[in-house]
């Protein structure tokens, strides 16, 4: 044996990968589970009887007594449609996580990072704190922040193009200064605002809200996040030649110009649908996407099998202690993703060879 051969340090195991089918199956019967869980906890105090109960009528059409109208309100009018709607969003922003730091090759990269959640912020506080378009009534907030989301795409999109096209460095530089400029019309606006409750309305906003789910609210959400997922699924092979560089996804077929412009496209149009009905919650979108890539690897198309259950879970339980901890005060929902995503993510960065690839 040669010295060479002899000290040559050994090559690093191959990490275990779990199969994303048995998995994703794993995920959905625990978002199951969590949705049911998460309708039963909350301020009022509910048996797990009453809950089934109500929900089974609610369902199936069942009778409901007269003393049990105002639990049926709480768990079928209230609950129920804030647990969903956190799902929804945990789904959208996970699978957006992906393809956008698929679409920069950067892995730090997130929804928030295009700018079109601090976007969004301008047009939702101009509806709270200057009650813009009154006129829409329970809609002014949703349609004025997906409206200001989409104008901020416009705005990102027309600043970072360039003659060589949509480069990953130009959208996260022109992202991440659209998003200091929006921000800063946002703080403006809110310290112009008369102090009270429009002002904390505002903050509760910028930092994540689920407290306003109706049933109105998540059709639309719901939809445009299943579009969105279904079309980065039927793409996943193109996400994999993507990251992996411009030119090894020339030689592969893969246009990586259009299929840029296609991501931002969705990314946006999710983005800002979930930002309009949640405000502007961080880290699901950052952290979620890296967690599935240790489990299952790198291809796109285990990733996207897996990341929205994974990001519906975690959001339904996070939202369970925003609204539970300081009962019956409610904590920011991003603030709590916030307590729990920074210790996880500098544990996830000081794993041993870690890297975009889910090494």
């Amino acid at each position: 044996m040669s010295p060479s051969a002899a000290t040559a340090a050994p090559a690093p195991p191959v990490p275990r990968r779990i199969p994303a089918p048995p998995l994703a199956g794993t995920l959905a019967a625990l978002l199951l589970l969590s949705l049911v869980c998460a309708v039963g906890l909350g301020a009022s105090d509910l048996t797990w009887g009453q809950v089934l109960h109500l929900l089974r009528a609610g369902l199936t059409g069942g009778t409901i007594r007269a003393d049990e109208q105002s639990a049926y309100a709480i768990v079928w009018h209230i609950r129920l449609p804030r647990t969903v709607l956190a799902a929804v969003v945990g789904a959208g922003l996970a699978t957006v996580g992906v393809a956008v730091q698929a679409m920069v090759r950067n892995a730090l990269a997130d929804p928030f990072v295009l700018g079109i959640s601090s976007g969004a912020a301008v047009g939702a506080n101009a509806v709270i704190l200057l009650g813009a378009f009154s006129v829409l009534g329970m809609w002014a907030l949703p349609v004025s922040a997906f409206g200001s989301a989409l104008a901020a795409m416009v705005l990102v999109y027309a600043a970072a193009r360039s003659a060589h096209g949509l480069t990953p460095l130009r959208l996260v530089l022109t992202g991440t200064a659209m998003s200091y400029g929006f921000s800063a019309v946002t703080t403006l606006m809110v310290f112009s605002a008369d102090r009270g409750e429009a002002a904390r309305s505002a903050m509760m906003w910028l930092l994540g809200s689920l407290g306003g789910a109706t049933w109105g609210s998540v059709p639309v959400a719901a939809a445009t996040v299943l579009a969105g997922a279904v079309h980065l699924a039927l793409s996943a092979g193109r996400l994999n030649a993507l990251a992996m560089g411009d030119e090894t996804a020339a030689a592969l077929g893969v246009d990586a110009r259009r299929l840029r412009r296609e991501l931002f496209v969705v990314t946006a149009a999710v983005t800002g649908t979930v930002v309009a009905v949640s405000g502007a919650i961080g880290f699901v979108g950052l952290m979620v996407p890296h967690l599935v890539r240790m489990v299952v690897g790198a291809d796109h198309r285990q990733v996207l099998a897996v990341t929205p259950l994974a990001g519906a879970v975690l959001l339904v339980w996070v939202d369970v202690v925003s609204r539970t901890v300081l009962a019956p005060a409610e904590v920011p929902v991003g603030v709590v993703t916030a307590v729990v995503g920074v210790p996880c993510f500098l544990l996830l960065m000081r794993r041993r060879g870690y890297a975009f690839g889910g090494r």
